[in-house]
């Protein structure tokens, strides 16, 4: 008899650990950058509509980070707010709640003190990397809200190999510099040395969406 109880209980932890597994395999995790450098601050109240999309389509049990990129970006510092979705609907709204409010706050104090003066996209991505990582999401997405432009000030090193193994990235409202107008080889050549650089990294898909306002379904299409 206690054989046989040893064995219900046995099966009922590895059924319960099996099924957590296969939660996280089919959960999502999305870390969005927004960058903050320059004139590009002056987006920010796009990247708002963005995380209010996210904020409505993801679900419970996925995970969304919103972060800054600024003039050095690997750091926990600069994620203005993380959250994985409760499953009771109530606590899951109060959850979504306090990010939108989050983001908002940091939206009206970086209309306050201005844009950041360089653009640690790289940094920034290695800290997206660690946060997907422990989440053991099953989907894994960075979204990059930015014109691509990376600016590193002196002494921050960025020229090594990173790691980006089964993430999808996103490069997110693209906005073309005043030399990219001058000579489009420019902008061109800006999105192929990302491209080629994530994919080095082991990234899952690299994609651009610049028309997001009126398909904002694309940022999740393979």
């Amino acid at each position: 008899m206690k054989a046989v109880k040893g064995i219900a209980v046995g099966l009922a932890v590895l059924f319960l650990a099996t099924g957590c597994v296969d939660q996280k395999a089919h959960s999502r995790a999305v870390y969005m950058m927004i960058d903050t450098s320059g004139t590009y601050a002056a987006q920010v109240v796009k990247a708002q509509r963005i995380v209010n999309y996210l904020l409505g389509t993801l679900n419970p049990g996925d995970s969304l980070a919103v972060a800054r990129v600024k003039s050095r970006s690997f750091s926990e510092k600069d994620i203005i707010y993380k959250a994985t979705f409760e499953k009771i609907p109530s606590k899951a709204t109060a959850q979504k709640r306090a990010f939108r409010a989050a983001v908002d706050e940091f939206a009206r104090s970086l209309k306050k003190t201005g844009g950041s003066a360089y653009t640690d996209i790289t940094g920034g991505l290695i800290q997206a990397a660690e946060f997907l990582t422990e989440t053991g999401s099953g989907e894994k997405t960075v979204i990059i809200f930015s014109d691509m432009q990376e600016e590193i000030g002196k002494g921050t090193v960025r020229d090594f190999p990173i790691e980006l193994s089964g993430i999808r990235i996103v490069a997110l409202n693209v906005t073309k510099l005043r030399t990219d107008n001058v000579d489009p080889r420019r902008y061109l050549g800006r999105l192929q040395t990302w491209e080629k650089r994530v994919m080095a990294a082991g990234a899952k898909k690299w994609k651009v969406v610049n028309d997001w306002e009126n398909h904002p379904e694309r940022i999740f299409e393979d």
